[in-house]
């Protein structure tokens, strides 16, 4: 059963998000390792940890997503392919890698940031600074 107080997830059912994480893992380890790069990227992306507040949730989203983000290569492949409903969340997690202050990860994360600026505008930017309820 789901314990829900205002929108969020209690810490008890924090086990049950990070397990479907773990899947998620399994399965974008996998498309990394066909060189489906972007597909890895999507599913990293997708079901993130809106509704708790629980750091090891963020956390081990935000692995799963960085390891994807880190495989990036041809950022031209990527913006062709990347849909603009994850643009605002790769935003998110493109801050939460720069923040980390580990030299690859944020030439990596200013390198996308900077081409998913020119592709989605500033207003990407405005929405993932803005938004403070749905944090990574």
């Amino acid at each position: 059963m789901m314990v829900v107080t205002d929108d969020f997830v209690e810490a008890d059912n924090a086990e049950a998000i990070i397990s479907r994480i773990e899947h998620k893992s399994r399965k974008t380890e996998s498309l990394l390792k066909q060189s489906k790069l972007v597909e890895a990227l999507k599913t990293a992306l997708e079901g993130w940890p809106p509704n708790t507040r629980d750091e090891r949730c963020k956390s081990a989203n935000w692995i799963v997503v960085h390891r994807a983000i880190m495989a990036m290569k041809d950022l031209d492949a990527l913006f062709s392919s990347l849909d603009p409903e994850y643009y605002n969340i790769l935003m998110k997690y493109l801050y939460r890698g720069l923040s980390t202050g580990d030299r690859p990860t944020c030439d990596q994360c200013l390198r996308i940031h900077e081409r998913l600026t020119e592709r989605a505008g500033l207003g990407c930017i405005l929405r993932s600074l803005a938004d403070t309820t749905n944090t990574v």
